[in-house]
């Protein structure tokens, strides 16, 4: 298959994007796109270091792009609040808001600095967060939302009996919970945006399979060496049967931006079992498809988090 496939993205000038886990591998590439159709990007990153290297990558190849650092830790929700208040203070809207940052099998549990499962705490709670803090400037700006998904969560379901994993644990399950629960959300959202006339419109991509940073060694999740599933994801994208870390972005691209693309669509790798390929849509995973549990989490996640979305036309954000 084809990686190197082209996507057209529509003149984003004065238009505010702000995207999550921009600094490295598919993020990086999302961003590139974004910044060189024009937008205003702000990339909030928990590596400031890192963070620099990606705008300076970019600047490079397009030097006059609008790219805006900031700082900003998922798994805290102090960062998420001081982030989402410095955002309210300088007041302008945002178009596009791509959640794209995760985290993938730590080999032993590890918390946030709440107390949360890291992969629940950072993948979903600090998204919905983030999401929330940032509504008001969603709505100004007719947002469109884009989560990023993972091919993880076509399987596995939600421990509600066990949210944070405290009584046994299992790095594969809680992942495949963390995206669940994640696109739950998403889809919820777009849900409660046409029956309250927010305005906004929220969707869910997925980057198929690529040898992306998620399985390579990250020290500070406790993974001193790339896990062996990422050497075999390697091997497969340079034979061409998944994909890249450029065309591993371009779902979420194509769902942020297109024209074509709306609210509660899920798009992915077109290619053999959506593991590759140029984007397309695609239907929802079964575990995606349960209304009576988007509702619960949504409900369980505005509790665990302490903020919420509006309930009528204003909003109340903590």
């Amino acid at each position: 298959m084809n990686q190197k496939m082209t996507i057209t993205v529509p003149d984003l000038t004065d238009r505010r994007a702000v995207l999550t886990g921009g600094s490295d591998g598919m993020g990086l590439e999302i961003a590139e796109r974004l910044a060189a159709a024009g937008a205003d990007l702000i990339l909030p990153v928990r590596n400031r270091k890192k963070g620099e290297a990606a705008v300076s990558n970019i600047l490079r190849r397009h030097p006059n792009a609008r790219i805006e650092l900031a700082d900003l830790d998922l798994s805290s929700l102090d960062s998420v609040a001081a982030f989402g208040q410095n955002m309210r203070e300088v007041g302008k809207p945002i178009h596009i808001l791509i959640n794209n940052a995760g985290v993938m099998t730590p080999p032993a549990r590890t918390t946030t600095s709440d107390g949360f499962e890291l992969q629940f705490g950072t993948n979903h709670l600090g998204h919905f967060a983030l999401t929330a803090q940032l509504f008001p400037l969603l709505r100004a700006g007719s947002a469109r939302v884009t989560s990023q998904l993972s091919v993880a969560a076509a399987r596995g379901s939600i421990n509600w009996a066990d949210l944070n994993w405290e009584r046994s644990y299992s790095g594969m399950e809680a992942y495949q919970q963390s995206k669940i629960a994640f696109g739950l959300f998403a889809l919820e959202l777009d849900r409660r945006s046409q029956a309250q006339n927010w305005g906004l419109t929220s969707n869910i991509s997925h980057p198929g399979i690529a040898p992306t940073s998620l399985l390579a060694a990250r020290p500070e999740l406790g993974r001193t060496r790339p896990t062996l599933g990422r050497r075999l994801i390697h091997t497969l994208s340079r034979l061409g049967v998944t994909g890249t870390a450029q065309s591993a972005g371009m779902p979420a691209v194509v769902a942020a931006v297109s024209r074509k693309a709306r609210g509660g669509q899920f798009w992915s790798p077109g290619g053999f079992q959506h593991l590759g390929g140029a984007p397309a849509l695609q239907k929802l995973y079964t575990p995606l498809t349960d209304r009576g549990s988007a509702t619960r989490i949504w409900e369980k996640s505005e509790e665990l988090v302490g903020v919420s979305f509006p309930s009528g036309s204003q909003s109340r954000v903590g």
